[in-house]
Protein backbone atom coordinates (compact mmCIF):
# COMPACT_ATOMS: atom_id res chain seq x y z
CA UNK A 1 0.00 0.00 0.00
CA UNK A 2 2.85 2.39 0.85
CA UNK A 3 4.43 1.68 -2.54
CA UNK A 4 1.16 2.60 -4.27
CA UNK A 5 0.94 5.87 -2.35
CA UNK A 6 4.57 6.67 -3.18
CA UNK A 7 3.95 5.90 -6.87
CA UNK A 8 0.92 8.22 -6.87
CA UNK A 9 3.02 11.04 -5.38
CA UNK A 10 5.79 10.53 -7.94
CA UNK A 11 3.32 10.45 -10.84
CA UNK A 12 1.48 13.56 -9.64
CA UNK A 13 4.80 15.40 -9.25
CA UNK A 14 5.82 14.43 -12.77
CA UNK A 15 2.47 15.60 -14.14
CA UNK A 16 2.71 18.95 -12.39
CA UNK A 17 6.20 19.47 -13.80
CA UNK A 18 4.98 19.16 -17.38
CA UNK A 19 4.83 22.25 -19.60
CA UNK A 20 1.55 24.14 -19.43
CA UNK A 21 0.21 26.28 -22.27
CA UNK A 22 -1.65 29.51 -21.69
CA UNK A 23 -3.57 31.55 -24.28
CA UNK A 24 -3.25 35.32 -24.08
CA UNK A 25 -6.44 37.01 -22.89
CA UNK A 26 -6.94 39.84 -25.38
CA UNK A 27 -9.38 41.58 -23.06
CA UNK A 28 -6.65 42.11 -20.46
CA UNK A 29 -3.51 42.42 -22.60
CA UNK A 30 -2.85 45.90 -24.01
CA UNK A 31 0.80 46.50 -24.92
CA UNK A 32 1.81 50.14 -24.73
CA UNK A 33 4.68 52.32 -25.82
CA UNK A 34 6.03 55.53 -24.32
CA UNK A 35 8.24 58.19 -25.86
CA UNK A 36 9.34 61.74 -25.19
CA UNK A 37 7.49 64.28 -27.34
CA UNK A 38 9.62 67.32 -28.17
CA UNK A 39 10.92 67.45 -24.61
CA UNK A 40 7.48 68.53 -23.39
CA UNK A 41 6.01 65.28 -22.11
CA UNK A 42 6.03 61.52 -22.17
CA UNK A 43 3.31 60.27 -24.50
CA UNK A 44 1.73 56.88 -23.85
CA UNK A 45 -0.19 54.91 -26.48
CA UNK A 46 -1.39 51.34 -26.64
CA UNK A 47 -2.49 48.55 -28.94
CA UNK A 48 -6.02 47.20 -28.51
CA UNK A 49 -5.63 43.75 -30.13
CA UNK A 50 -3.10 41.15 -29.01
CA UNK A 51 -2.93 37.37 -29.29
CA UNK A 52 -0.46 34.63 -28.53
CA UNK A 53 0.60 31.72 -26.39
CA UNK A 54 2.83 31.21 -23.41
CA UNK A 55 4.20 27.80 -22.49
CA UNK A 56 5.74 27.36 -19.06
CA UNK A 57 7.46 24.53 -17.29
CA UNK A 58 8.10 26.28 -14.00
CA UNK A 59 9.70 23.22 -12.40
CA UNK A 60 12.26 22.96 -15.21
CA UNK A 61 12.61 26.75 -15.59
CA UNK A 62 11.81 26.66 -19.30
CA UNK A 63 9.13 27.78 -21.69
CA UNK A 64 8.29 29.91 -24.67
CA UNK A 65 6.41 33.11 -25.45
CA UNK A 66 4.79 34.16 -28.71
CA UNK A 67 2.96 37.49 -28.88
CA UNK A 68 1.30 39.01 -31.94
CA UNK A 69 0.19 42.64 -31.74
CA UNK A 70 -2.18 43.99 -34.36
CA UNK A 71 -0.36 47.23 -35.28
CA UNK A 72 -3.58 48.51 -36.90
CA UNK A 73 -5.15 48.57 -33.43
CA UNK A 74 -2.82 51.37 -32.26
CA UNK A 75 -4.69 53.72 -29.95
CA UNK A 76 -3.12 57.10 -29.25
CA UNK A 77 -6.40 58.61 -28.08
CA UNK A 78 -6.63 60.65 -31.30
CA UNK A 79 -8.03 59.03 -34.50
CA UNK A 80 -6.08 61.28 -36.89
CA UNK A 81 -2.78 60.47 -35.16
CA UNK A 82 -3.65 56.74 -35.14
CA UNK A 83 -3.83 56.95 -38.95
CA UNK A 84 -0.65 59.03 -39.14
CA UNK A 85 1.56 56.56 -37.26
CA UNK A 86 0.17 53.66 -39.27
CA UNK A 87 1.75 55.30 -42.34
CA UNK A 88 5.01 54.34 -44.07
CA UNK A 89 7.22 56.52 -41.84
CA UNK A 90 6.21 54.69 -38.67
CA UNK A 91 4.37 51.32 -38.45
CA UNK A 92 3.49 51.03 -42.18
CA UNK A 93 0.53 48.81 -41.29
CA UNK A 94 -0.56 48.49 -44.92
CA UNK A 95 2.51 46.31 -45.52
CA UNK A 96 3.31 45.16 -41.95
CA UNK A 97 0.03 44.73 -40.03
CA UNK A 98 1.58 42.80 -37.12
CA UNK A 99 4.30 43.31 -34.53
CA UNK A 100 5.59 40.02 -33.15
CA UNK A 101 7.74 38.81 -30.28
CA UNK A 102 9.06 35.24 -30.17
CA UNK A 103 11.14 34.10 -27.24
CA UNK A 104 14.45 32.33 -27.47
CA UNK A 105 15.04 31.92 -23.71
CA UNK A 106 13.12 32.41 -20.48
CA UNK A 107 15.07 33.29 -17.34
CA UNK A 108 13.81 32.20 -13.94
CA UNK A 109 15.08 33.10 -10.50
CA UNK A 110 13.78 31.01 -7.63
CA UNK A 111 10.82 29.79 -9.67
CA UNK A 112 9.84 33.30 -10.76
CA UNK A 113 10.06 34.44 -14.36
CA UNK A 114 12.36 37.49 -14.42
CA UNK A 115 13.26 38.02 -18.10
CA UNK A 116 12.45 36.83 -21.59
CA UNK A 117 14.99 37.00 -24.41
CA UNK A 118 13.63 36.91 -27.91
CA UNK A 119 13.16 38.50 -31.29
CA UNK A 120 10.96 41.54 -31.77
CA UNK A 121 9.76 42.17 -35.32
CA UNK A 122 8.43 45.62 -36.20
CA UNK A 123 7.92 46.82 -39.75
CA UNK A 124 9.61 43.72 -41.15
CA UNK A 125 12.79 44.26 -39.10
CA UNK A 126 13.74 41.67 -36.48
CA UNK A 127 16.03 42.54 -33.57
CA UNK A 128 16.95 40.72 -30.35
CA UNK A 129 15.25 42.20 -27.29
CA UNK A 130 15.20 41.28 -23.62
CA UNK A 131 11.92 41.88 -21.81
CA UNK A 132 12.48 42.49 -18.10
CA UNK A 133 9.62 40.89 -16.20
CA UNK A 134 8.70 43.27 -13.38
CA UNK A 135 5.88 41.12 -12.00
CA UNK A 136 4.82 37.52 -12.52
CA UNK A 137 1.98 35.66 -10.86
CA UNK A 138 0.08 32.42 -11.55
CA UNK A 139 -3.00 31.19 -9.71
CA UNK A 140 -6.50 29.84 -10.33
CA UNK A 141 -8.58 32.56 -11.99
CA UNK A 142 -11.44 33.38 -9.59
CA UNK A 143 -14.05 33.90 -12.33
CA UNK A 144 -12.92 31.61 -15.15
CA UNK A 145 -12.12 28.72 -12.78
CA UNK A 146 -9.01 27.87 -14.76
CA UNK A 147 -5.35 28.44 -14.01
CA UNK A 148 -4.06 31.77 -15.26
CA UNK A 149 -0.78 33.69 -15.26
CA UNK A 150 -0.07 37.38 -15.53
CA UNK A 151 3.03 39.46 -15.96
CA UNK A 152 4.33 42.89 -16.79
CA UNK A 153 7.32 42.94 -19.14
CA UNK A 154 9.29 45.97 -20.30
CA UNK A 155 12.05 46.74 -22.79
CA UNK A 156 13.65 49.87 -24.22
CA UNK A 157 14.08 49.91 -27.96
CA UNK A 158 15.16 52.45 -30.59
CA UNK A 159 12.63 53.31 -33.29
CA UNK A 160 15.43 53.91 -35.79
CA UNK A 161 16.55 50.26 -35.49
CA UNK A 162 13.13 49.27 -36.89
CA UNK A 163 13.07 51.82 -39.75
CA UNK A 164 10.62 54.00 -37.83
CA UNK A 165 12.92 56.81 -36.68
CA UNK A 166 11.28 59.77 -38.43
CA UNK A 167 11.35 63.01 -36.37
CA UNK A 168 14.16 61.81 -34.11
CA UNK A 169 15.72 63.31 -32.07
CA UNK A 170 12.87 65.80 -31.59
CA UNK A 171 10.55 62.92 -30.86
CA UNK A 172 12.72 60.50 -28.92
CA UNK A 173 14.28 57.59 -30.72
CA UNK A 174 14.17 55.58 -27.50
CA UNK A 175 10.80 54.01 -26.78
CA UNK A 176 9.73 52.06 -23.72
CA UNK A 177 7.64 49.05 -24.71
CA UNK A 178 5.54 47.54 -21.92
CA UNK A 179 3.51 44.38 -22.28
CA UNK A 180 1.08 43.76 -19.42
CA UNK A 181 -0.18 40.27 -20.19
CA UNK A 182 -2.77 37.91 -18.78
CA UNK A 183 -3.11 34.38 -20.11
CA UNK A 184 -5.47 31.50 -19.32
CA UNK A 185 -4.50 27.84 -19.33
CA UNK A 186 -5.76 25.85 -22.32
Amino acid sequence: MKKLALLAVVLSSAASAAPETYVIDNTHTFPRFEYNHLGYSTQVSRFDKTSGRITLDRAAGTGSVEVTIDARSVNTGYALFNEHIQGEDYFHTGKYPAITFKSSNLKFDGGKLVAVDGDLTVKGVTRPVTLAVTSFHCMPHPMLRKDACGANATARIRRSEFNAGKSAPFVSDEVTLTIPVEAVKE
